[in-house]
């Protein structure tokens, strides 16, 4: 079973681009360096170079591969953009890969499993009362 990476509210507009808060969607809380070859897609367009917010800095997602810190199950990673996206519904996709580090595929290494989500978001949609925080 796996759980939802794009929870209801994911997209945010800013002024400088959109935010996508990025929920795990495996069973096990992973570390960050987990998180591999991320991209976005925004009404079918390339959303172009993201970041990933760790705590008060910026890191590339190819950077992710060097974090100590933990992806917990309830935790999301914030990804920024620069592309100007509108308040409103878009259609969001983003793909990337879970390197699960205590599951061999073999003499190459750990298993790499792809994921791929697309669903419809509304922008700045109000956060439910969860315990859910950003990665710090």
């Amino acid at each position: 079973m796996t759980l939802s990476a794009l929870r209801d509210d994911a997209l945010s507009t800013r002024p400088d681009g959109f935010v996508l808060r990025l929920s795990l969607p495996w069973i096990r809380s992973l570390p960050l360096a987990s998180l591999h070859d991320v991209a976005v897609e925004i009404d079918g367009e390339p959303a172009g170079q993201l970041t990933a917010e760790i705590g008060d800095r910026s890191v590339t997602p190819a950077a992710l591969r060097h974090e100590r810190g933990w992806w917990f199950i309830q935790d999301r990673v914030v990804l920024r953009g620069r592309r100007p996206v509108t308040p409103g519904r878009h259609t969001v996709t983003v793909t990337f890969h879970l390197v699960i580090p205590y599951l061999p595929a073999g003499p190459d290494g750990p298993l790499s499993l792809p994921f791929s989500t697309t669903r419809a978001l509304q922008t700045d949609v109000a956060p439910v009362a969860t315990v859910s925080r950003d990665v710090a």
